[in-house]
Order: structure tokens, then sequence, then C-alpha cells
């Protein structure tokens, strides 16, 4: 099969590398790709959101099938513009449709969602700009801490918790008035859940669905969870608290009435769903969904995954999820995320990066980087590259992480050195 994988993080690298594996993989195109998934495939300049664009390379490299790395084209409706189009409408396109992607683009849909389909998950209101003084006084009588969250994408920084009532006005004020853009136009204000968090990820054709290892990932930017939320620091798989009485409860209070209410739906949904979950006093909640992997969680669910990748896409595409039995390999895999000093506030890009050639025994997933012409890699990004190791445990595993880690170089690098090890 030809393949074209669009998106330029370290998940499109891991998904690049796992992909590259399948013997159904004859060629495989990543747009736009990076430095690490040129070692995968090919890699053409075209942007994920130029469906235009997309559509030329499709028909000209006689695309297969089509995976879609990144939340963005998902929601500005990719599924549909090929599945609407005569042309390209044979190609499998991995994702959902844009009415199944408002399930991560839209806060409110999705709490509206669950709540119909008797998922469990915070207790919510939603408000827009019309209701702002409703709004207001909803925040003064609601208990603290208060979540508020912007209603649309907002690069992963649309959602704020709040321990003052002054604070969680000001910020539900700021946020109707544009601080998020469009994404803040409604504001969904969500009781604060105590626990702990972790992911799950399953692969579903709209009515059966297949599970992946689960993950947890570490967001703040400081040792022991403090500071500034990042896109992701570091992840762990397996996660030692999610024990076999948990993920039923995960997969028959959650999963299976997901999947129900996007058959119910008639939601045309053939990819991922993201569960973000929460286990508070033993049991589960969704935080929220996302319609595609998740970064860096998908820098160890793929390495645990010892299916063929692209034979589940197909299984997928054939209505044949029911028929899969996932394997997972007995090992743990924990990431370390390299960011770029500054980072996630301003940062400076472009600084050369060595070392590379001293790591052994981990993987490198290439995220913010891009390489001279002359081969020298230089950072581009805040988020730089991410290193996973396997271990008889996650600690081990990040150990083995952390001595790699040490042995790349840049200007103002950091990462975290204690991922997983609050478990």
């Amino acid at each position: 099969m030809n393949i074209l994988l669009i998106g330029s993080g370290g998940r499109e690298h891991a998904l690049a590398w796992k992909m590259k594996q399948s013997q159904l993989c004859s060629r495989l195109l990543i747009a736009p790709g990076n430095s690490g998934t040129a070692a995968c495939g090919e890699n053409v300049a075209i942007r994920p959101d130029d469906f235009q664009g997309l559509k030329a390379l499709a028909l000209r490299e006689q695309i297969d099938m089509l995976v879609v790395g990144p939340e963005d084209p998902l929601v500005l409706g990719i599924w549909d513009f090929f599945k609407n189009d005569p042309d390209l409408q044979h190609i499998i396109v991995v994702g959902p449709s844009q009415e199944g992607a408002r399930l991560e683009g839209s806060k409110a849909f999705a709490k509206a969602f669950m709540q119909e389909f008797g998922i469990p998950t915070a207790a919510y209101r939603e408000f827009d700009a019309a209701q702002m003084e409703e709004g207001l006084a909803y925040i003064a009588a609601h208990s603290l801490p208060v979540v508020l969250k912007a209603d649309g994408l907002a690069a992963g920084k649309g959602v704020l918790i709040c321990t003052d009532t002054d604070e969680a006005q000001r910020e539900f004020r700021a946020m109707l008035g544009g601080k998020f853009g469009q994404a803040g136009s409604r504001v969904v204000v969500e009781q604060f859940l105590s626990g702990i968090e972790f992911s799950v990820f399953a692969l579903t054709d709209g009515h059966s669905w297949a599970l992946l290892p689960e993950a947890k990932d570490y967001k703040r930017i400081g040792e022991g969870d403090t500071g500034l939320n990042t896109g992701g620091m570091g992840a762990v798989s397996p996660v030692p608290f999610v024990d076999a009485e948990l993920m039923d409860k995960v997969k028959t209070r959650i999963i299976e009435p997901t999947v129900r209410g996007i058959a119910a739906r008639g939601m045309a949904y053939h990819g991922f769903v993201f569960f973000g979950l929460i286990r508070v006093d033993g049991e589960p909640y969704v935080i929220e969904y996302n319609c595609r992997l998740g970064d860096p969680e998908t820098e160890v669910v793929l390495p645990r995954l010892q299916n063929d990748l692209v034979e589940l896409f197909v299984a997928m595409a054939e209505g044949r999820l029911v028929e899969v039995s996932i394997s997972s390999d007995a090992r743990a895999a924990t990431t370390v995320v390299l960011v770029s000093g500054g980072y996630p506030e301003a940062y400076e890009k472009g600084k050369p990066i060595g070392g590379l050639e001293w790591v052994e025994g981990s993987m490198v997933f290439h995220a913010g980087m891009r390489a001279q012409e002359d081969g020298q890699l230089l950072t581009d990004g805040g988020r730089v590259m991410a290193v996973t190791s396997y271990g008889a445990d996650f600690r081990e595993a990040l150990a083995l992480s952390n001595v790699n880690a040490g042995r790349i170089f840049f200007e103002g690098k950091y990462h975290r050195r204690d991922i997983g090890l609050d478990l």
C-alpha cells in the first residue's frame, strides 16, 4: 500500500516508524514530516490543512491510505473532503468525520454527548457571551476549585483550574472576551475532580473497537508536577494502578457507551478515540475526548503495540476489528521529552543538536527538529524530541531514557527526570 501520513511532531515520527515495519506498507509519504520521519519515508512540503495540495499529492502518488496525526485537519473535515470527492473516496482515511471530530473540537458537544449516553464525567454548564452575567453568578455559587474550558481547540492552553472565585470570574470574562480567540466563544464551567489521570486509546470503526496499551502523560514543565502546562513532558506505559478491575469499568462504563453513542448518532468514525480519564475513589471518569492519538503517549503506546499497525487500519476499514486480538509487549516503556530553554513560554529555535550518535538502547522520536543541507540537526520547536526506552518496569525504562537524554546536547536543553516517579 502507498500510505500518506500527515503531521510533523513526535507522534507522527512514532507512527511513521511503526507503519514502516508493516509488510503492507510499500511506500510511505509524510506531509510535511520532520527530520525523523525522513528516515522512515519521503517528506513532502505540504501543510496538513492544505486539502487541495494533499488531494493532488494523493492522486499523483496513487495513495491507498491516509493517516491523520494531528487534530486540526480532522476538526476541519479532512475525512469529509476525501470521502465526498469521487476521485479520493476509495482511499482509506484513518480519522473520524468532521462530526465525529467534534468530540475533541467542542468541549460543550462532548459534554452533552457524555450526558446523553450516561458516560461518567464531571458536572458542568456552558455559557456564551450573551450569558455573561448568568455565568458569573454560577461561578460565584460554585465550589472551589472550578474548571474553565474554552469550547474549541486552543492548542492545549484552553483549560484553567481556578482556586479563587475572583480569579475564576476574571478568567471567565477574559475567555469570553477573546483570550483564546474563537475557541473561547463558548466556555464550559466544570466541577473539579480530584484523582489521578491516565489515558486509554481505542481504534474504532464506529461500531466495534480494539483497545491499545494505556499510558499516563505528564504535562507540567517542572519536576514534581509543578509549573506551567506544556504539550507533554513524558509518558509511561503500562500504568501501574490501572488493574483489570479498573480497566473493566473503563470498558463497560466508558468505551462501550461511547462507541454505542457514536453509532446511535450516525457519526462516521474510522480512527482513534483518546479517552482522557481520571480515577476518583477507584471509579473512572472522562475528562476529555481526543479524536487522535496523544503526544507524547504515542511514543510509549506504539513501541509496546506488537500488532502490525497497518493491518489494524485495514481491519478497521473492512469492519473486522471484532476479529482482532491486540498484543502488547510485556516490557514497560517510558519516554522523556527534551525541550527548548524557556518552553512553554518564549524560546529560541535554530540551536545545533549533538550527541545523538551516543544514544544506546533507546529510541529517539524527532519532534521540533529540522536538518540543514549539510545534515546538521537544529531545534525547530518547543518540544524537540522524545527519548523512549524499554525496561522491566517504567523505573528501569526511565533510568535508561534519562541516561540517553543526558548524552544529547543543545543550548538550553531541559527535560524532567522524574517521569512516572509519583506512581
